[in-house]
């Protein structure tokens, strides 16, 4: 089969299509017919070694696939053709790949593969972020950092699905604006003098909750925008720097800062995944949660992807196609 491999770490342009065996199934993995596969800024990570998770050279990497079933253990509930989206780990970039049944999902028919393959990263991740880390309450108002990309879009359909108020997006230019508010935000702000806008769409209060996956020089201001006990969620740092808090600016209002470290999470309870699924289930029927696909690439182009997700030029989900 064909794949998508990281051979060494020089980066996203030294990625390379081969030609390798198909895997085998676990006792209790299902094997997929990749349709779809999901990118994420983890796998810019493993092209240069910098992920946490450092297999051994060289890896197939993709964490989210969707697809058809070819096969499945007896019991699991999965049957041969049926549409599935799954959290493979590793070997997504693939024309076949396996997946634990207990991290793979039937896919609404109102989805399509390419918007399967954007769901459990970013949503799961998001879900996670709002409703356990961020204890997000019916009308709490949100603001979303990195808007236009795969977990900024996922954050503020989330946070619309499960009962937000005001939903403000942070983003770069506006054409990554106007995808923020397609997805569903109440408006956009550009970056340069964020802190202000916001206060201005708040009326001078500030919001409840800060989604943020960039970091960066940003993450002060992040502080500033929240009003008094709100919550800064902390997903990622995309923007290359770690930030650090000067702590007397939590204890003057009150404020917090919360890791959201989904992945650290779940490892150790197994079904937490399938519990959230469950809760987007009736959601991604609605069409409330959609992935908005910002770019399609073949697997000869999976450094064009990875570089779009590094430079964040990315509009949405970025996803490969066999």
């Amino acid at each position: 089969m064909r794949a998508v491999q990281i051979t060494s770490l020089e980066g996203p342009s030294a990625v390379e299509v081969v030609e390798i065996d198909a895997p085998e199934p676990g006792p209790d993995q299902v094997v997929i017919d990749v349709k779809a596969s999901g990118v994420s800024f983890p796998e810019v990570l493993q092209s240069r070694g910098q992920y946490q998770y450092k297999p051994d050279l060289p890896f197939v990497p993709g964490s989210e696939v969707a697809g058809e079933v070819v096969s499945a253990p007896s019991g699991s509930g999965f049957s041969t053709g049926d549409r599935v989206t799954a959290l493979t780990i590793l070997g997504g970039f693939a024309e076949r790949a396996v997946a634990d049944s207990d991290v793979t999902f039937h896919l609404p028919d109102n989805v399509s593969y390419e918007q399967g393959a954007g769901l459990p990263f970013n949503y799961l991740t998001a879900h996670f972020a709002l409703l356990k880390r961020g204890h997000l309450r019916n009308g709490e108002s949100v603001l979303v950092q990195g808007a236009a990309g795969g977990i900024g879009t996922a954050s503020i359909q989330v946070a619309k699905a499960f009962g937000a108020g005001q939903v403000i997006a942070v983003v770069s230019t506006d054409a990554k604006g106007e995808v923020a508010v397609a997805a569903g935000a109440d408006a956009y702000v550009l970056v340069d003098g964020f802190k202000d806008a916001v206060k201005e769409l708040t009326g001078g209060h500030g919001v409840n909750i800060v989604v943020d996956p960039v970091g960066g020089d940003r993450f002060t201001d992040s502080l500033r925008s929240l009003k008094d006990d709100g919550r800064l969620l902390v997903i990622g740092f995309t923007a290359g720097t770690i930030p650090e808090v000067k702590v007397n600016r939590l204890l003057l209002n009150n404020l917090d800062v919360r890791g959201v470290g989904w992945g650290a999470y779940v490892m150790k309870r197994p079904g937490y995944i399938a519990a959230q699924w469950q809760e987007l289930v009736a959601h991604l029927e609605s069409g409330a949660l959609i992935p908005p696909i910002g770019g399609r690439f073949p697997f000869e182009d999976a450094s064009r992807a990875l570089e779009v997700i590094d430079s964040r030029e990315a509009l949405g989900k970025v996803v490969l196609v066999p």
